[in-house]
C-alpha cells in the first residue's frame, strides 16, 4: 500500500477502498451539491509481489492470519534467506552444536581422548467548476480555495511511486537513506570498534599461551676457581616441549679441572660431551596437560569473541535504526505542522479580504490569527524535536573520519510502504533465531571451554607415569685413566607418581559439571527468551501494519471532512469554529498515523535484532 501524505486537508480520498469511505464521500457530495463540486481519485496503488519461496511451518492459529485483505499482497520477509530453491543458506561454518544435559561428562573415563575438547583450527486530482456561480465573489473565493488547497497538497505529498527496494528501506526521492546509517555504525562506531579490538585482545591471549610450546635455548656456566678442587663446567642445550605431551632436548657441555670424588660425572673428556634425549608422559598430561589446556581456552576465549561482536554490532543496528526512524518520523510531524501553519494563513488572507468586503466580523479574523500563532508555537515545538533527534542520529552516523554527522532537513526521507507478515513463517522465523542468534553460540563455546576445565580436571586424577631416555657421548682425549668418559652411554627409565586422596581433581570435576549443568540450563532459557522475543516482535510488527491501515483511512476521511468544513465556510454556510475543528482532527489523525508507521519501522527493527541479523531485514 502506499501512503500519498497529501492534506487536502491531509491525504487524499480513496472512494474506491472501503465502504467507510464511500458512506464518507457521499455525505460529503450531499453537502457540495449546491455548488457541483466534484472529485475523481483514482484508487490506491499496490505493490507488486515480490514473496519469497513459502516455508513450510505449523500455521499459526491467531487472529491476524485473516487480517491481510485478499487485495494486498502478503509480502514474507526473507527470515530464512532462501535461495529460488527453497534451501536455507546458512552461508558460514557449522555453528557449535548444543551442549544437552545428558551429554555432560559424568564419569572420569568420559574423557579418552583430546579430539572431543580441542579447538578446531502521484494522485492524478479532476476537479470540477461549477458554470453557475452565483457571483464573481464566490467564484473567486472557490479558485482561492482550491489553489490553497493545492499548494497545501504539494507541501505534504512526498513521492512515493517508487516501491521499496528489497531491504525495505530505500527511498527513491534523494534522502538519507537507512544503509547510509547502518553502514557508518558498522565502520565508525565507537563502541563497535571496541568490540572489534577483542578480537585483538584475545588473539594477544591466544599468542600467549602459544608461547609455552617455545623452543628454548639453555646455556649455564660454573667455575669453582679457588679451593682444593678447582674447576670449570660450561654447557647449552635446546628443549622443545611438544604437543602431544613431554619434550626432546639436546646439548652440549664441558667440565675440566679437579672435580670432588662424589662428583666426578661433572668431568668430560678433552672434547665435551654431547648429549640427547625425551621424556614422554604415559598416562597423566597425555591427553591433556597445562600448556595444552591453558592453549584450548584461549582458543575458545577467541572463538568467544566473535558472537559478542555480533551481539554488540547487532543491539547498535538496532538502535540505530530506531534512531533513524524516530529522526524521519520528527522530520515528518514538522512537515504537518509547517502544512497546517501554512494552510492558516493562507486562509487568514481570504477572511482579511472579507473583512474588508463585510462579509465576516474582525472576531472571526482575530481567531484565525490565534489559530495562527497557536500553530506556529507548536511547530517551534516540533522542529526542537528534530533538531533533537537529528542529533541523536549524528551519534550512529559519522563521516570518513569517525566524526557525528547531523543530517540536514533535505536528507529527510519518506517513510517507505509497509507490508504485512506472513504468520505462516513464524516457526521458520524461530528455528532460524535459535539457529544464528550469537548467544547461543557464545554459551556453547563458553560449554566446550568449561569441558576442557574438566578434562584436566580428570587428568589429574590420574597418577603420573613418565617414560624418559637420553643418550650421550663424550669426545676428544679421555681424561680419567680408566676411559669411563669415552663409551656410549644410553640411559632409559620410568617414573610414577599418584595423589592417593586425589582431592584435587575431583574437586575440579565437580565445579566444571557445575558449571556444565548451568550453561545448559542458560541456554534453555535463551532458546525460550529468544522465542518469545521473535513472537513479541512479530506481534508488535503485525499490530502496527493494521494500526497504519486503518489510521490511514481515517486521515483520508478526516481530510475529506475538513475540506467539506472549509468550502461550507467559503459559501457562509458554516463557522471557522467548525473548520478548526474538522482540521485539528486531521492533522491530529495525521499525526497519528506517522506515530504508527514509526511503531511499525522500530518494530520491525527489533525483529531485525531478534532474528540476529546484522543488516536491515529484508522484505
Amino acid at each position: 500500500m502506499s501512503f500519498p501524505f497529501q492534506l487536502r486537508f491531509l491525504f487524499p480520498p480513496s472512494t474506491e477502498d472501503s465502504p467507510m469511505m464511500r458512506r464518507a464521500c457521499m455525505i460529503a457530495a450531499g453537502g457540495l451539491l449546491t455548488i457541483g463540486c466534484a472529485t475523481n481519485d483514482g484508487p490506491r496503488s499496490t505493490t507488486a509481489n515480490n514473496a519469497v519461496p513459502d516455508i513450510t511451518t505449523t500455521t499459526l492459529q491467531t487472529s491476524t492470519a485473516t487480517a491481510v485483505a485478499t487485495t494486498t499482497p502478503v509480502v514474507q520477509l526473507a527470515s530464512a534467506r532462501q535461495n529460488l530453491t527453497g534451501e536455507v543458506i546458512t552461508d558460514g561454518a557449522e555453528l557449535i552444536p548444543a551442549i544437552e544435559s545428558d551429554n555432560l561428562i559424568e564419569s572420569d573415563s568420559a574423557i579418552e581422548s583430546d579430539s572431543a575438547i580441542e579447538p578446531s583450527k502521484n494522485d492524478n486530482r479532476g476537479t470540477g467548476n461549477d458554470a453557475s456561480a452565483p457571483n464573481d465573489t464566490s467564484a473567486r473565493t472557490d479558485s482561492e480555495t482550491a489553489d490553497a488547497d493545492a499548494s497545501f497538497d504539494e507541501l505534504l505529498a512526498p513521492s512515493l511511486a517508487g516501491a521499496p527496494s528489497l531491504a525495505g528501506v530505500t527511498n527513491n526521492d534523494g534522502g538519507l537513506p537507512l544503509q547510509d546509517v547502518v553502514a557508518s555504525v558498522q565502520s565508525y562506531f565507537p563502541l563497535l570498534q571496541i568490540a572489534y579490538l577483542e578480537r585483538n585482545r584475545t588473539s594477544g591471549d591466544q599468542l600467549a599461551a602459544w608461547g609455552e610450546f617455545d623452543t628454548k635455548l639453555k646455556a649455564r656456566s660454573e667455575s669453582q676457581p679457588l679451593g682444593f678442587y678447582e674447576n670449570y663446567q660450561n654447557g647449552a642445550g635446546v628443549y622443545q616441549p611438544l604437543y602431544r605431551g613431554g619434550e626432546i632436548y639436546s646439548g652440549y657441555r664441558i667440565g675440566r679441572g679437579v672435580f670432588e670424588p662424589w662428583y666426578q660425572e661433572r668431568q668430560t673428556n678433552e672434547g665435551g660431551e654431547f648429549k640427547a634425549g625425551f621424556q614422554l608422559p604415559l598416562l597423566r598430561d597425555k591427553n591433556i596437560d597445562a600448556r595444552r589446556a591453558d592453549l584450548w581456552r584461549a582458543t575458545y576465549d577467541r572463538q568467544m569473541a566473535e558472537p559478542q561482536i555480533r551481539s554488540a554490532v547487532i543491539d547498535t543496528i538496532r538502535d540505530a535504526s530506531i534512531a533513524y526512524w524516530v529522526w524521519v518520523a520528527a522530520g515528518r510531524q514538522v512537515q504537518i505542522g509547517e502544512a497546517a501553519l501554512e494552510l492558516a494563513e493562507r486562509r487568514n488572507r481570504q477572511v482579511a479580504r472579507r473583512v474588508e468586503e463585510g462579509d465576516l466580523g474582525d472576531p472571526v479574523l482575530a481567531d484565525n490569527q490565534r489559530a495562527i500563532m497557536q500553530r506556529q508555537g507548536k511547530l517551534i515545538d516540533l522542529k526542537r524535536k528534530q533538531t533533537q533527534t537529528a542529533v541523536k542520529l549524528s551519534l550512529f552516523l559519522r563521516d570518513g573520519l569517525s566524526t557525528p554527522r547531523v543530517p540536514g532537513e533535505d536528507e529527510l526521507p519518506n517513510f517507505p510502504e509497509v507490508a504485512p507478515y506472513d504468520v505462516t513463517q513464524l516457526d521458520a522465523d524461530i528455528q532460524y533465531a535459535a539457529r544464528f542468534r550469537p548467544e547461543l553460540t557464545a554459551l556453547d563455546t563458553e560449554a566446550r571451554r568449561v569441558q576442557v576445565d574438566l578434562a584436566e580436571a580428570c587428568n589429574q586424577t590420574l597418577p603420573v607415569l613418565d617414560a624418559f631416555s637420553n643418550v650421550s657421548q663424550d669426545v676428544g682425549e679421555p681424561t680419567s685413566s680408566k676411559r669411563d668418559k669415552s663409551e656410549l652411554e644410553l640411559e632409559i627409565g620410568f617414573e610414577f607418581e599418584m595423589p592417593v586422596q586425589r582431592r584435587k581433581g575431583l574437586g575440579k570435576m565437580r565445579s566444571a559439571r557445575a558449571k556444565l549443568n548451568q550453561i545448559a540450563a542458560k541456554r534453555q532459557f535463551a532458546l525460550e527468551k529468544i522465542s518469545t522475543e521473535v513472537q513479541t516482535a512479530v506481534a508488535a510488527l503485525d499490530a502496527a501494519y493494521r494500526r497504519v491501515e486503518q489510521i490511514t483511512d481515517a486521515v483520508e476521511i478526516s481530510e475529506q471532512l475538513a475540506a467539506v468544513e472549509r468550502r461550507k465556510f467559503d459559501l457562509g454556510e458554516s463557522d471557522l469554529l467548525a473548520v478548526f475543528l474538522r482540521e485539528q482532527i486531521a492533522i491530529e489523525a495525521a499525526s497519528d498515523l506517522v506515530v504508527a508507521q514509526l511503531e511499525y519501522f522500530a518494530a520491525r527493527a527489533d525483529y531485525t535484532a531478534a532474528l540476529a541479523y546484522e543488516f536491515p531485514v529484508q522484505f
